[in-house]
This record gives C-alpha cells, sequence and structure tokens, in this order.
C-alpha cells in the first residue's frame, strides 16, 4: 500500500487541483487553523521548494517540514505547527 492511500482523510491536504493562484493562500490558513503539534500531510504534482521558503520566511521556527515521497510524479510534505504565531513575520523589504 502506497503512503497516500494510508493517509486518512483529516491529515491529507492534496492540492493538485488547486489552481495556482490560490494554493499558498489555502496552504497557509489549513497550517494556521492547526492546533500546535498537529499537522497535515501536503500532496503536490511538484516539489513545493518555494512554500518552504514562504513558510520559513513568515513563520520561522513554527513548522517543521518533513518529505515523505519526493516525486518524481507526486510530492508528499508532512507540515506540523510547532509552536504558535499570531501574525506572519513581515518579509523584508
Amino acid at each position: 500500500m502506497s503512503q497516500s492511500t494510508d493517509l486518512n482523510d483529516r491529515t491529507r491536504f492534496d492540492v493538485r487541483e488547486i489552481p495556482g493562484r490560490v494554493k499558498h493562500v489555502q496552504i497557509l490558513q489549513r497550517w494556521i487553523d492547526l492546533p500546535v503539534g498537529e499537522y497535515f500531510v501536503l500532496i503536490n504534482d511538484h516539489d513545493p521548494v518555494p512554500l518552504y521558503h514562504q513558510f520559513s520566511a513568515q513563520y520561522p521556527g513554527a513548522f517543521r517540514w518533513e518529505y515523505l515521497q519526493r516525486g518524481p510524479e507526486e510530492f508528499q510534505v508532512k507540515i506540523t505547527r510547532t509552536s504558535a504565531t499570531a501574525t506572519p513575520v513581515a518579509p523584508p523589504r
């Protein structure tokens, strides 16, 4: 059985069909809504490394990023909320 079929609906967040213009917003909102210590598994059709950089810039130290599967056709990343954050850190200007 593959990892993607082992995941339950509560933890699985498949974003492959979400339009790019709203994808990051929906992913970030899903993470913001998580209680500390909880996680979801992001499923995407490409490596979400730009999203990792966005998390790192806006929420440094508040998340854990763990690849469960690295392509080539499907990427799975376990994203855990490790601490509470009131607001994102403003990006540098």
